[in-house]
This record gives structure tokens, C-alpha cells and sequence, in this order.
């Protein structure tokens, strides 16, 4: 197994960048003001496919892409707000 590449957006972590995702809204498009983390895997996939925004929000659907992938959106429910 090959160590990650250092050109990857989500490396090194940022545990703020985790925390963010489960806070922030979708700003944009069909599922604008769903939380990133609600938003449905197909979708997330078609951004990756079609190419993810640069800044913060392209990490942040980086990181979703490879919880949802990986069946991991569980371990953000604790650091969604009450």
C-alpha cells in the first residue's frame, strides 16, 4: 500500500476541517442549505466526477466524498450542532 500523496486537499488533517463539515450548509444549487453531511452519496459523486470547487468547499466535498464512500458518516453525528 503507497503512502498518501502529500498533494492530497485533506492532507495534513484538520480535525476543524471534520468539524466543519458536519456544520456547514450547502451554499449552492439543488440541495442549497442542506448540511454537506446530508447531502445524498450520487450527488456527491457527480461533484467529483464533474469536478470539485476550489477553497474550503472542494476540501470539505473531498473529505465527504471519502466518509461517504467508505461508510463512515456516522462518526460525525457527535460534532453536528444541537
Amino acid at each position: 500500500m503507497s503512502a498518501p500523496s502529500t498533494d492530497d486537499p485533506i492532507l495534513p488533517f484538520d480535525a476543524e476541517l471534520l468539524i466543519s463539515l458536519a456544520r456547514t450548509s450547502m451554499p449552492f444549487g439543488k440541495y442549497q442549505g442542506r448540511l454537506l453531511v446530508d447531502l445524498p452519496e450520487p450527488y456527491v459523486l457527480w461533484f467529483v466526477d464533474q469536478g470539485l470547487p476550489s477553497g474550503k468547499l472542494g476540501q470539505q466535498l473531498a473529505l465527504l466524498h471519502t466518509i461517504k464512500v467508505n461508510g463512515l458518516e456516522k462518526l460525525l453525528d457527535p460534532m453536528r450542532r444541537s
